[in-house]
């Protein structure tokens, strides 16, 4: 046996620690395996409003969308009933008016509020409503004709007498220069009821006292520029709510200051990316409650035509937005990545500072509820307001909260090399089947 064989050899004894480790290191793994196992195992057993606890802010943000509103007040009832409080709201048009209802009141007043602004509205402004055609049209065999029906009565009622302490039409007087000085209204309809409303349902001391930060989206009718009006910036009045919704060219501009606004959906549907990209950054559960779908069928008549367009006209610009929000955090935080990498003698200066400013480490969970359109429903659904519609759209709001919180996975915080994770009941639903 030669020198260089003894030296290779080694003793039992000498051999056993690496055999040790050997065995050791696949135990580990499976001990840590198990170990993250039972740690995820005892997340699904936490309530969703201890996961939502989880994260600096509970955010709130619901779009634009008239009469499909009522849609995000039975999603608000879901989260409430789960006992998880957003801090932080925004809206824009509709979605502005129900975060007013919500920031306005005591949680435990929150939803009833909701519910009784909603059937205030649901009203015609003129005459009373005999018989609910849309409720009866449910009893009617051919069902889904006479819902179109009964929906495209709803609908021009409320064109031709305007909605029950929300716009009424403007009288024929109005029209005339001679008897307005030579002016002439800028919208169909009179919203100052709306103001009334609002009032009546809405505690502005409460709203102010900053105890939820609330933003409303509107645009100014000069500069075309869009603006967002905050809580704990300057006081919030009926106006500040009316301007956001005044989408023309049925609802008038509305004056804040010397500045006349209109509804912020005209430049974008979405309050998403202002929430997200506020200053200091937070983990963040975002709900973001959107009132028109992108995925739709192909129409089959011109009713359906003018539906589609208009579900793509306020939806598309949402998408866009949403998939900036995603590129952007996911960008801010490989720059966190980058600036952890730089030795010391290069993290000073001005171009590190201001990519320390753009860099997170925050993670952002996005709860994505989207109204699903019905069969019965046309192209005036955002402005059909019978009683039986808004409680569809409720119901519909409050079973797609409930079913986005029965699986606890998908409020868990994301991991921070996630960034931003999304969740959509329909979505993942379409891609299962």
């Amino acid at each position: 046996m030669t020198g260089r064989s003894k030296a290779r050899r080694k003793t039992p004894m000498q051999a056993a620690p690496k055999r040790a480790m050997a065995l050791e290191a696949p135990a580990r793994r499976v001990a840590r395996a198990t170990r993250n196992g039972a740690d995820r195992n005892a997340e699904t057993r936490r309530s969703p409003a201890e996961l939502a606890r989880d994260y600096e802010t509970v955010a709130l943000a619901l779009q634009g969308g008239g009469a499909l509103g009522a849609y995000q007040a039975g999603v608000y009832e879901g989260l409430a009933e789960a006992g998880i409080e957003p801090d932080t709201l925004s809206g824009i048009s509709i979605g502005a008016i129900n975060l007013a209802l919500i920031a306005g009141n005591a949680p435990k007043d929150r939803v009833a509020k909701l519910r009784g602004f909603w059937e205030w509205i649901s009203e015609p402004a003129l005459l009373p409503r005999l018989v609910d055609w849309q409720w009866l049209a449910e009893f009617v065999p051919v069902e889904l004709q006479a819902r179109r029906f009964a929906n495209v009565a709803a609908a021009m009622r409320a064109s031709f007498e305007g909605q029950r302490g929300f716009f009424e039409p403007r009288p024929l007087s109005a029209w005339v220069d001679l008897l307005n000085d030579g002016r002439r209204p800028t919208g169909y309809y009179d919203t100052r009821p709306l103001a009334a409303t609002l009032e009546r349902f809405v505690d502005f001391d409460r709203l102010n006292d900053g105890a939820l930060r609330l933003s409303v989206g509107a645009v100014n009718v000069r500069s075309g520029n869009f603006v967002f009006f905050e809580n704990r910036q300057r006081r919030l009045g009926p106006e500040h709510i009316m301007a956001s919704g005044a989408l023309p060219p049925g609802f008038p501009p509305v004056e804040i200051e010397g500045e006349f606004y209109w509804d912020g959906g005209i430049v974008s549907n979405t309050p998403l990316g202002q929430l997200l990209c506020a200053e200091p950054r937070r983990d963040t559960l975002a709900i973001q409650v959107d009132l028109w779908s992108a995925r739709g069928e192909m129409p089959t008549n011109l009713l359906d035509v003018l539906e589609r367009q208009k579900e793509i006209l306020y939806s598309s610009r949402t998408r866009a937005v949403t998939t900036r929000v995603v590129e952007e955090q996911k960008l801010r935080r490989s720059i966190a990545e980058l600036l952890a990498l730089l030795p010391k003698s290069r993290q000073a200066g001005a171009a590190v500072e201001r990519a320390r400013r753009q860099a997170t480490r925050k993670v952002v969970n996005v709860l994505h509820l989207i109204y699903q359109g019905k069969h019965h429903e046309i192209e005036s659904k955002d402005y059909a307001f019978g009683p039986t519609s808004v409680r569809e759209h409720w119901a519909a709001g409050l079973a797609d909260m409930r079913r986005t919180l029965a699986d606890p996975r998908r409020l868990m915080k994301p991991a921070t090399e996630a960034g931003i994770v999304t969740h959509d009941i329909h979505r993942d639903a379409a891609e299962r089947g």
